[in-house]
């Protein structure tokens, strides 16, 4: 494979889990604010939809890293360590926004 095809590849991929990690970011954004009105049913299914999406990010990552893995020699992309950092940290998010909405569903009930 060339250094243009890998180099694309990369790209791909890099945008694909970026791409990936703003669309959870916006649906856990979403979900949580679903959750502060209370509405839980359309606040899980955003959180739901935002983790399908988290892992479509990580299978994109993932295919980068088992290539190189398997000796593919992939130039250093910046992008793709920004890619990765995107996805880190909506992991992270999702987890905050979890407990969150976790949160406020034991004051809602606390309310009842």
């Amino acid at each position: 494979m060339n250094t243009e095809t890998m180099n694309e590849e990369l790209m791909t991929a890099s945008m694909n889990i970026i791409l990936n990690a703003g669309d959870a970011r916006n649906l856990l954004a979403e979900a949580l604010k679903d959750a502060k009105a209370f509405d839980f049913t359309a606040a899980d299914n955003k959180l739901k939809e935002a983790k399908k999406l988290a892992t479509l990010g990580h299978k994109n990552q993932t295919k980068i890293i088992q290539s190189e893995a398997s000796g593919k020699k992939y130039p250093h992309s910046l992008l793709f360590t920004h890619a990765q950092d995107h996805l880190m940290t909506i992991n992270s998010e999702m987890n905050f926004t979890s407990e969150l909405i976790d949160v406020l569903k034991l004051i809602n009930q606390k309310l009842k």
